[in-house]
């Protein structure tokens, strides 16, 4: 099989899954290293708790003004990318992908997605039991044919050697997409969206919560909500890119 894989990459020289460059010097790879690099990662000081810039570079707080007025059900949450949401996306950049995977129903896409996370996770195997993704409605499941946060969260396991578990939650309520939402509407829309399918795999556990991307948080705080409330000792959030 690999000297196979080796004859349709000669023949058929592998692209950038952004760019379109050839990646004859870098096999195995869908996204080129130029490309990975690109990406414009947090700014720094961030929050402590959500990971979000804070509002000053010089400002001595640890906690962003949302945090400190609403704390999240989540202890953390972190990210490895900043998601610019622009009418100048280029049709190689990280939104442009991320957007292509979900709504253009391009499964290939994940694949390249995984490499935009970089060699080393904000993230550490020692803090977590289990890694669970956010899960979709079964609906919105049919139509894409795939949950593009479960893609990212088995990665995510792999690298951190944990169990993933798809099924310990589910959106129990079908929910409008929180595109164009405002964070109040964001919070009411997944309110009671979730519910705790299999408590005993959380019960007296550490989790991490992995999506795509992080907008105000709405969703994920309110899927930690429900696996704390369920009887997780704690719950973090990892996604690949972060809307500022």
């Amino acid at each position: 099989m690999p000297a196979l894989a080796q004859v349709l990459d000669f023949l058929y020289p592998p692209r950038c899954t952004a760019c379109g460059t050839a990646l004859a010097s870098e096999p195995g790879r869908r996204v080129c290293a130029r490309c990975v690099a690109s990406v414009e990662r947090m700014p720094e000081p961030r929050c402590e708790v959500c990971g979000g810039p804070l509002e000053s570079a010089v400002s001595e707080a640890i906690r962003c003004a949302r945090c400190l007025a609403h704390p999240p059900r989540y202890r953390t949450a972190r990210t490895v990318a900043r998601y610019r949401t622009t009418a100048e996306d280029e049709p190689g950049s990280l939104p442009a992908l991320i957007r292509r995977h979900k709504y253009g129903l391009d499964q290939s896409v994940g694949r390249a997605l995984v490499e935009y996370m970089g060699d080393e996770l904000p993230v550490s195997a020692g803090d977590y039991d289990v890694v669970i993704p956010v899960p979709l409605h079964w609906r919105r499941l049919w139509w894409r044919g795939f949950n593009q946060a479960a893609l990212l969260a088995a990665e995510v396991a792999r690298r951190l050697d944990l169990p993933l578990d798809t099924t310990a939650i589910s959106r129990k309520r079908f929910t409008t997409p929180q595109t164009a939402r405002h964070h109040d509407e964001r919070i009411r829309n997944v309110r009671r969206a979730f519910t705790v399918t299999h408590p005993e795999r959380v019960r007296n556990r550490s989790v991490l919560i992995v999506d795509d991307v992080m907008t105000t948080g709405a969703t994920v705080d309110e899927c930690a909500r429900v696996l704390i409330a369920a009887g997780a000792i704690c719950v973090d959030v990892f996604t690949l890119a972060r809307v500022l």
